[in-house]
């Protein structure tokens, strides 16, 4: 008998592209947040079968840690650039600039995942809000040091309290992502920025 193409592609597995389903997989928890966002949701989403998602990403949860990943590889990435800006007056508007931007796209969900994830309180979410508070400490770190240093070279003044300083420009990290997912205008979060940095420390 003739094998057709037909008899030698039967049962072969789906082949889908893993970068299209995990940015799908993103946009699902980050819309949903992860109690939120069920199997079937995220299958859907990434047109794969809840086998493929097993096999390709591990379970719900590991695939969550790769979607965060990647939110923080290339929605976060202007975080990572703006350590490095000159003065820490700088670092600040660069954070709050990026923010704005980031929320201010159409192409993605409004909020911030860390934000929506930091507050997951069932018991299947406990280890995720875990993953997403160390991931924020640490980026909290970063801003510390570097506020520190930017005390030593003389950039802000020495009685600079850099732990308060760096809650100060968490908070408003977070309070642009939290508006900006409520409607408010880019306008008005503009007026926000440009008050905060109005407020900065000086010598």
């Amino acid at each position: 008998m003739e094998i057709t193409a037909c008899h030698v592609a039967k049962g072969r597995p789906r082949e889908f592209d893993t970068d299209s389903a995990l940015t799908a997989a993103l946009r699902v928890f980050w819309t949903k947040g992860y109690e939120g966002a069920s199997l079937s949701d995220l299958t859907e989403a990434m047109g794969i079968t809840r086998p493929s998602l097993y096999a390709a990403f591990g379970n719900k949860e590991a695939l969550f840690k790769k979607t965060l990943d990647l939110y923080q590889r290339e929605k976060l990435d202007y975080m990572g650039k703006a350590l490095d800006a000159p003065t820490a007056r700088g670092v600040a508007e660069r954070l709050l600039t990026g923010a704005l931007e980031m929320q201010m796209s159409s192409c993605d969900p409004k909020g911030c995942m860390g934000v929506i994830n930091s507050v997951a309180c069932g018991t299947e979410a406990e280890s995720i809000r875990a993953e997403v508070l160390q991931r924020g400490a640490l980026v909290k770190q970063g801003l510390i040091d570097r506020f520190e240093r930017a005390k030593t070279e003389g950039d802000l003044p020495g009685d600079t309290d850099v732990i308060g300083l760096t809650a100060y420009l968490t908070a408003l990290l977070q309070g642009i992502a939290l508006q900006a997912g409520s409607g408010t205008s880019c306008t008005d979060l503009k007026a926000l920025i440009d008050t905060s940095l109005s407020c900065w420390p000086s010598k």
